[in-house]
């Protein structure tokens, strides 16, 4: 055992298993502590930061693997780019958890340091255009509802804090051997459960003040890799939407939700195909989201940054990954996907390449991929107001909190996990959905082309979800509310509170060592 404990690879690609074991499906969330206890393990037993760093990254690629491995379905080259770089970057925090461990002799202190340089790489890594929010390890415990309600007050990296927080004193526990610190131990390890234990027994869904809206969402089970999902056209795509939805709604239908992509292809907000489903919308007496393509024009003098020229007009434009808002009396309008996948989507920091190419050497324009939507546009009836967010967009609870902000009454999700394949993709990405319902107190009606779709009650209950791979459709309700959970009101306050005491006693232990020196 002492061998297996003091061999520096051992340890690494351990933790790396425990980690990638935790997370949806598998769902082994509490082997997260035990790895963080290895690898803090792992940073005491190597002699310096490089050397940490070349050992740990081993583990990381593990846990990214396991994770993520699913990426790879898209596009070989961009999935194991994104693991091998994620990667690196994970052995940052580690290794600053080293520095404070080195600097510091208060078991305790360092406990929160450590904690502090984690929380605060996830959640610097959910702000900037090379952003992979996938592997933060709130989600990994996504599925275990009962004891993760406090992330209401927190947000889910509250659930990264906890667990990191309790594997660092164990840790320092198990080098001191003092008992304060298995105490204060113990104390994080069971505080935060039991909070969210009593706030899971008083979560009220629904109320009986709380207004039911009635959604029809459409699985309509098209072939990704496929143009046209593999039909003759968009016309036979629109049929089979048409076909399936007729069949699930009922009179009482308040809304129809197709998943990203459902029109195969990219149109105008004023093309023949945005018209057809308005037709629908008017004859059925209900509104629509749907994802498509979008084209968008600029006037000729615009600052946007731009894909290129329409032919017969010249006007600028750009290409969007979008969701139409069709409301019952036929008004057309859409939201604009803001949060893109790097390399995938968008090329990352274009804008500030486009800003430093002051020579115009290359038109940064034509390459930059989908255009980025920058504003938190919303349907809007006079019964409710819900987002359209798009994949990718379900992951970034602080651009959710914009809408929430705004009265959106419950949530809409439209994705297309089909990319992936059957793989652990699409089990992480539904399960994820029921923290955002957590954290905003919010009901989330989700429409996936592949699957999973389903209905997510505010405390993060599941109350409808389809099987994968299947065509189908279902009518059920979600609830209105107009709450204001804490994480709503204050944001990330954790974190930036995480990334204020590193920096302190990072500047502090700086200045000590030159104090030192003099």
């Amino acid at each position: 055992m002492n061998t297996w404990f003091g061999n520096k690879w051992v340890i690494s690609i351990s933790a790396g298993i425990l980690l990638g074991l935790s997370f949806p499906p598998i769902n082994l969330s509490f082997l997260s502590i035990p790895a963080f206890i290895l690898l803090f393990h792992l940073a005491q037993k190597c002699d310096s930061y490089r050397q940490l760093a070349y050992y740990s990254y081993a583990g990381f690629v593990v846990w990214n693997l396991i994770g993520t491995y699913w990426l790879m379905m898209a596009s070989l080259p961009a999935g194991v780019a994104a693991i091998l770089a994620n990667s690196v970057l994970m052995t940052i925090p580690l290794c600053l958890g080293k520095y404070f461990s080195d600097k510091s002799r208060s078991p305790i202190l360092i406990a929160v340091l450590q904690t502090s340089a984690w929380v605060g790489y996830e959640f610097l890594h959910h702000n900037w255009d090379l952003s992979w929010t996938w592997l933060a390890l709130g989600n990994a415990w996504a599925n275990w509802i009962g004891i993760i309600q406090y992330i209401s007050v927190t947000g889910f990296l509250g659930i990264s804090f906890w667990v990191v927080l309790s594997a660092a004193l164990t840790y320092q526990f198990i080098l001191h051997k003092q008992k304060s610190i298995i105490y204060a131990a113990i104390g994080i390890f069971v505080f935060f459960p039991a909070w969210s234990i009593v706030l899971y027994s008083i979560s009220d869904t629904p109320s009986s003040s709380e207004e039911p809206i009635e959604v029809a969402i459409i699985q309509p089970n098209h072939d990704s890799y496929l143009d046209y999902g593999g039909m003759s056209g968009l016309s036979e795509v629109m049929d089979s939407l048409f076909s399936l939805t007729s069949r699930t709604i009922t009179p009482n239908t308040d809304l129809v939700i197709w998943p990203e992509n459902a029109i195969d292809g990219a149109i105008f907000l004023n093309s023949r195909t945005a018209y057809q489903i308005a037709d629908s919308a008017r004859s059925w007496n209900t509104n629509f989201i749907t994802g498509t393509g979008l084209f968008k024009t600029y006037e000729e003098n615009t600052k946007e940054l731009y894909r290129g020229k329409l032919q017969n007009s010249g006007l600028p434009y750009n290409y969007f990954n979008a969701a139409l808002f069709i409301k019952k009396d036929g008004s057309i309008s859409d939201y604009e996907k803001a949060n893109l996948v790097p390399i995938v989507e968008r090329l990352p920091f274009v804008e500030f390449f486009n800003t430093i190419d002051v020579f115009g050497w290359v038109d940064w324009g034509s390459i930059q991929q989908f255009g980025k939507g920058k504003t938190p546009d919303m349907l809007t009836t006079d019964r409710f107001k819900t987002p359209g967010l798009i994949c990718y967009d379900s992951v970034y609870p602080s651009w959710i909190r914009e809408f929430v902000q705004r009265d959106a009454s419950f949530l809409t999700i439209i994705t297309n996990d089909g990319w992936w394949g059957d793989t652990s993709g699409h089990h992480q990405h539904f399960a994820y959905a029921r923290l955002r319902a957590i954290e905003f107190d919010r009901w989330i009606a989700r429409s996936a082309n592949n699957g999973f779709s389903g209905i997510i009650a505010s405390n993060g209950e599941i109350k409808h979800k389809t099987d994968y791979w299947i065509r189908t459709g279902f009518s059920g309700h979600v609830y209105n509310r107009d709450t204001q959970t804490l994480y709503t009101r204050f944001g990330n306050w954790l974190p930036i509170f995480c990334l204020v005491l590193f920096g302190v006693f990072f500047g502090y232990f700086k200045l000590r060592k030159e104090d030192q020196v003099k």
